[in-house]
């Protein structure tokens, strides 16, 4: 996937909406302005890859709800390639990848044996950002039903000027998501 001319790219990340996207996910979605959309798995009825598709070009892998298909792998390579064709970011992609805040075994060997500058993956319904082993990590957290006390939200990938940031934002308000700070 090229980068846009300007060198720029916004890329929305969502995972785990198990048939049931939130109510204002697509609206939310779509305020961003993605230039793409990857999907990292737990999709469920396929017809949500459908409505996401409608905002952006999507990207996605098989989670541990979702049938196997031909056009839906368990793993993906995606490079941003910049205006000259250069991989300007390589993206592993995979449903599982994390247990708590580490990554798993197979999780680190596929992002090392790719060459790749981030990890996003999603199956705990946690947001994440961080690094280990090496390597970093972006889980968005979850866009469908609410688990537990956990919140509904999906992850924004933007580079610009030949930096990335990464945020959440939450689909109940639109605001960006930060963790509550720990409690003294």
């Amino acid at each position: 996937m090229p980068l846009r001319a300007d060198g720029g790219l916004t890329l929305v990340v969502v995972a785990d909406t198990h048939s049931e996207p939130h109510a204002e996910a697509t609206r939310r979605i779509a305020a961003v302005g993605p230039d793409l959309i990857v999907h990292a798995g737990d999709i469920g009825a396929r017809r949500v890859l459908d409505d996401l598709g409608a905002l952006a070009p999507v990207y996605a892998v098989r989670g541990n709800i979702d049938e196997r298909a031909p056009d839906l792998a368990d793993e993906l390579i995606l490079d941003l390639t910049d205006a000259a064709g250069a991989v300007a970011l390589r993206l592993a992609v995979l449903h599982i990848g994390q247990n708590g805040p580490r990554l798993r075994a197979d999780a680190t060997r596929l992002a090392r044996a790719e060459g790749a500058d981030l990890l996003v993956c999603g199956h705990s319904h946690v947001p994440f950002v961080g690094r280990d082993a090496g390597v970093v990590v972006f889980n968005p957290g979850s866009i469908g039903p609410r688990r537990f006390h956990l919140p509904i939200v999906f992850g924004v990938l933007e580079i610009a000027a030949g930096a990335m940031r990464t945020r959440h934002v939450c689909c109940e308000t639109g605001e960006p998501w930060l963790p509550a700070p720990p409690r003294p």
